[in-house]
């Protein structure tokens, strides 16, 4: 498996190579605070690289989830829907948002790789 992350701090994981899993890193969910709700995408749906595929919303503000690559929406996480805290909890893990199929394999290659999302957290 491996883990890749964008700028504006979502990670996208390739499991197999049917479907890639998105969620929002460590940073992005303590920089919300506390998630109380949790949009997420229509399964189904194709999304472009930087659409708005789903909104996180916390006591503190509301934040855009952004495709991190071209794809199709095969499966969402329906337990956000009761428990949007595992985000906070569990943001790698449990609390991911939606599982895609990679439309263009390379877009995936050109996103960061930990040590690299490191460096732009050691920045900010």
């Amino acid at each position: 498996m491996t883990t890749m992350y964008t700028p504006e701090h979502e990670w996208i994981n390739i499991e197999d190579h049917e479907a890639a899993v998105v969620g929002i890193t460590h940073h992005a969910q303590e920089a919300l605070g506390d998630v109380v709700f949790v949009e997420l995408p229509e399964v189904g749906r194709t999304y472009k690289k930087g659409e708005v595929a789903g909104v996180v919303e916390s006591v503190k503000a509301a934040a855009d989830l952004f495709m991190p690559v071209d794809g199709e929406v095969v499966e969402v996480n329906k337990k956000l829907a009761d428990d949007p805290a595992l985000v906070n909890k569990d943001p790698l893990g449990h609390g991911w948002f939606f599982k895609v199929r990679v439309l263009d394999m390379a877009q995936f290659d050109v996103l960061m790789d930990a040590p690299a999302y490191d460096a732009l957290l050691a920045t900010l």
